[in-house]
């Protein structure tokens, strides 16, 4: 499968794709940008998306090669297909980005997240904590005679089903780091 490049200026456009550019129906989409990585580089992308009114579901960012200097920033946002492509558009406009990529549109991808759940409570509320974290596979980190932290990896979906869980039981504080996401295949 070969990926989407957006080169700065260029459309994403396909002949293929047969989306109506015009539906007023929101999309999540998930794109990965490869970026210079210095200073004001993650700045300059968030404020593409606060100046013009975009909201972002989640972000994550970090240095994916040491020896070129380039991080990767992971954006899952929503949009009509016309404002997704306006966001892919303006983000290749920006001069230290490297590559766009809508991994929603560029075929399958696998997205993981990192939760951490901390879960006070005793007696039953307790051990269905535990009961609960074992079907999720989440793993206790750490606890004390009043709490459990749990450790879980996950689609964002299987993270949410956790906590909607885990809140009648005790759910007293919560972590996560947004989405991490790579498109399958070669």
């Amino acid at each position: 499968m070969s990926a989407l490049k957006i080169e700065r200026g260029a459309s994403s456009h396909s002949a293929y794709d047969l989306r109506d550019p015009h539906s007023s129906v929101e999309e999540k989409h998930t794109l990965a940008v490869l970026v210079d990585n210095e200073a004001g580089v993650l700045a300059r992308v968030i404020g593409l998306f606060s100046g013009r009114g975009y909201n972002i579901d989640s972000l994550t960012v970090a240095e994916v090669d040491h020896s070129g200097h380039r991080s990767r920033i992971t954006v899952v946002t929503r949009g009509t297909p016309q404002v997704i492509e306006q966001i892919k558009a303006q983000l290749g406009r920006i001069i230290p980005v490297h590559e766009v990529h809508d991994l929603t549109v560029e075929g399958p991808s696998v997205e993981r997240e990192l939760g951490l759940f901390k879960v006070a409570g005793t007696g039953e509320k307790r051990l269905e904590a535990l009961r609960i974290a074992e079907i999720f596979r989440a793993k206790v980190v750490d606890s004390t005679l009043q709490s459990f932290v749990f450790e879980i990896t996950g689609a964002p979906e299987k993270l949410d089903a956790l906590a909607e869980l885990m809140r009648p039981l005790g759910l007293s504080d919560m972590a996560r780091t947004g989405v991490a996401a790579l498109s399958r295949g070669i």
